[in-house]
């Protein structure tokens, strides 16, 4: 099955972007830092979707129009009382021409889904949310995202037929996650200097 090849084969860039991820949250306490981590999430999906939608369409994800991730984060940063920033450009991003990397790419976005319940009580313990507000994108599909999980699973694997197809699916979302991570340490440097 191609999604456990993905897990075993993306396991490591996976696990050095969880690391810096989890790390942040820990320590986060104010609703700066929480929107900050928002529009971080925001620059680099809402960028990410907008190049996944030129391949992706209801024909081969049925509910597509569903799993959307930019939509949800732009609504928690206003609900917080910031504007959008500017979305992460083009050199930022994994390479996305056919649909084959498309779907490596929405295999990333689709998993952040997995976690966002965990961390969606965590946030609500840590920081002074407003009530009902600011976690929409984390709670993601709430008690449905195992089975919105289990669906994107099935049509990924039915999709992908031969190892260069697979190679080509597993080498997208490792990049994903490469230029994610590339993206966290380029937006913390950003919020650096806009510091000083």
């Amino acid at each position: 099955m191609l999604t456990e090849k993905l897990k075993v084969s993306t396991r490591h860039n996976h696990q050095q972007l969880e690391k810096q991820l989890v790390q942040r949250m820990k320590a986060m306490h104010t609703l700066p830092e929480y929107v900050a981590l928002l529009q971080l999430f925001y620059t680099y999906f809402g960028a990410l979707e907008k190049r996944i939608d030129l391949y992706i369409t209801p024909a081969y994800l049925p509910d597509y129009h569903q799993r959307r991730k930019a939509a949800a984060l732009a609504q928690d940063i206003t609900d917080l009382g910031s504007e959008l920033a500017p979305e992460a450009g083009a050199d930022h991003l994994p390479a996305i021409h056919n649909r084959l990397q498309a779907l490596g790419a929405l295999y990333v976005i689709e998993g952040s889904t997995l976690g966002g319940q965990i961390i969606s009580k965590m946030m609500e313990k840590q920081l002074p949310l407003p009530t009902g507000r600011g976690l929409l994108f984390f709670k993601g599909y709430g008690e449905h995202s195992g089975a919105m999980w289990a669906a994107f699973t099935t049509a990924l694997n039915a999709q992908v037929h031969i190892a260069a197809e697979e190679e080509t699916v597993i080498a997208a979302a490792n990049q994903t996650f490469f230029h994610f991570e590339q993206w966290m340490h380029k937006s913390s440097i950003m919020a650096e200097q806009q510091k000083i």
